[in-house]
């Protein structure tokens, strides 16, 4: 027969049940990675992304650390590890971690100004130089970023593949600058005569947040600009790169993981809009069938490279 003291003493072992084992995950993550892809330079990237960090350590409990990668191979190799739970992708960069085993679910990628949860590949050239046409860089040199980016370089060996360029090829060289801005960097210096970059919309580029950022200078001193720079290619849209967590997480840390991502732009938009200057609305739900085409078009690309 059920007592009354049975049952007070039940619900009370229940109640301290609970909370102990939404909580079992601190014991085994008392500190949390935060990894991002070198989109700009090291500093760039932690102003950038410290706030978000902060939030994160606030919602989750425990510390949020952030990590700005050398290159896009160490957030992939760093998840596959396990020492970076959660990880800022390209597309590409996510596409080969799938490909290549790493265990990852992405959340949420960014609806940029224009409402697109993506952007396109391009390739600058100066609006002072003679070059208006692809066709005209023959035997030139170009700048990629690197080999895991998606709008630096999966996406325009892709796209002019298809229509008939061949990279490695068709330029005098290629580089990998390391970065979106080394690659425009490199294109202001004349190292490089074409930067492959990627461009959100008119007035979000990377080109137009290194010009706030007074990064871009000519030979006299003089600022230069978006209106300083012509596009001479446009790739076809790209989704935009995922945040991801490590599938092992447990259930629990990776959904509140996920609504601290959700709820960001209206908790803390401070720290939301600096992640794009601004120019972002809001967070978009992703899964893997996102990011099915991008795993598709890196096959292409592995098998035109094994062919050559």
């Amino acid at each position: 027969m059920l007592t009354r003291r049975f049952l007070a003493g039940a619900f009370a072992a229940l109640a301290f049940a609970v909370p102990a084992v939404a909580q079992d995950w601190k014991a085994r993550y008392p500190e949390l990675t935060l990894a991002v892809i070198p989109v700009e330079n090291a500093t760039g990237t932690t102003d950038r992304y410290a706030q978000l960090t902060e939030y994160l350590t606030k919602q989750l409990g425990v510390p949020v650390k952030l990590r700005v990668a050398n290159d896009y191979a160490a957030v992939i190799e760093g998840q596959r590890a396990g020492n970076i739970q959660i990880g800022f992708y390209g597309p590409a960069s996510f596409a080969r971690a799938v490909m290549t085993g790493v265990k990852i679910e992405p959340m949420v990628n960014q609806k940029h100004g224009n409402g697109a949860s993506g952007y396109y590949s391009v390739i600058y050239v100066r609006a002072d130089s003679p070059y208006k046409r692809i066709e005209d860089l023959k035997g030139k040199n170009l700048a990629l970023v690197d080999p895991n980016s998606t709008s630096g370089n999966q996406a325009p060996r892709f796209f002019l593949q298809k229509a008939g360029i061949e990279i490695d090829k068709f330029f005098g060289k290629t580089v990998y600058a390391g970065s979106h801005e080394n690659a425009v960097l490199a294109l202001v210096q004349g190292t490089a005569d074409a930067a492959a970059n990627l461009w959100n919309s008119e007035t979000d580029t990377v080109v137009s947040r290194m010009a706030t950022k007074g990064m871009l200078k000519k030979a006299d001193g003089s600022p230069m600009g978006q209106a300083d720079f012509r596009v001479i290619f446009k790739s076809e849209f790209l989704p935009e790169g995922p945040f991801a967590v490590l599938a092992s997480l447990p259930d629990d840390l990776k959904a509140k993981i996920r609504q601290a991502f959700v709820d960001l732009p209206k908790a803390d938009k401070a720290a939301f809009d600096r992640l794009s200057d601004g120019k972002d609305l809001d967070f978009t739900a992703v899964t893997l069938k996102d990011y099915q085409p991008i795993i598709e078009m890196l096959k292409f690309n592995d098998d035109q490279r094994r062919k050559s």
